[in-house]
């Protein structure tokens, strides 16, 4: 039940909606300004989270401001590495005008997913993070290829599942193309989480129960439902408790 709550932060203007889910997470995740975010809002959000004690990651992605990141590219390696220590370093700047310390990185969407499980890239990211701040925690994929590839290299991991997320039976994300990417109620949220919660396993949408290993569960800041989302996760995780 010590399970870490992170939440992505800083892909919107509303910096009121932000403010308030500090309240309910122990982490969270801020865009650097490739798939969204930008210096004004990075700032603000790293201040913001220093007042409330709640830890802080970087949260780069493609340089995809207009599929918010989530659209599949092509880059090398090199480029990968490079767009990462930029945007972390980015962050990390912010971070160390506010006197605060840099927790965590985590990629953001289409980089997060082709990465899990391919060895060049993730290997590229998990060397950017080292060589940038070789005491940061990677949070990424529960099970993925990249959980042993950042451990080989000296890196703590979080292994990372999702409050509103359906799994395929091998444990990868139904993908967001799929018109069951998401979980759709508040009700079937919840089910899901107490089982992440009290069990280690969720449900696949091949009707299958998954261990799954976490130590960091994702409430996605840029839903209509995240500040509702994380008020109920809190509450259920404080009645298992």
């Amino acid at each position: 039940m010590s399970i870490d709550i992170n939440c992505d932060m800083g892909e919107s203007n509303d910096v009121l909606k932000d403010q308030a889910i500090l309240d309910y997470v122990t982490s969270i995740n801020i865009a650097c300004g490739y798939h969204a975010g930008n210096h004004t809002i990075m700032h603000q959000t790293v201040r913001n989270a220093i007042r409330k004690n709640v830890h802080i990651g970087a949260h780069p992605g493609y340089p995809d401001l207009k599929g918010f990141g989530r659209r599949d590219m092509d880059f090398s390696t090199e480029e990968i590495y490079n767009m990462v220590v930029y945007q972390v370093g980015a962050l990390q700047a912010f971070i160390s005008v506010e006197k605060g310390s840099l927790h965590h990185v985590k990629p953001h969407g289409a980089l997060y997913n082709q990465s899990a499980n391919n060895i060049e890239k993730a290997t590229a990211i998990v060397n950017a993070i080292y060589d940038v701040n070789p005491t940061s925690i990677l949070y990424c994929l529960s099970g993925s290829k990249m959980v042993g590839i950042a451990r080989n290299k000296g890196l703590q991991v979080y292994e990372e599942v999702f409050s509103d997320r359906n799994y395929n039976d091998d444990g990868t994300l139904v993908s967001r193309q799929e018109s069951n990417a998401l979980i759709q109620t508040e009700a079937e949220m919840l089910e899901h989480v107490k089982g992440i919660l009290m069990s280690n396993e969720v449900m696949s949408v091949q009707q299958k129960k998954i261990n799954i290993s976490a130590q960091t569960l994702c409430i996605h800041g840029d839903g209509p439902h995240a500040l509702d989302y994380a008020k109920k996760i809190y509450e259920l995780k404080c009645q298992i408790k």
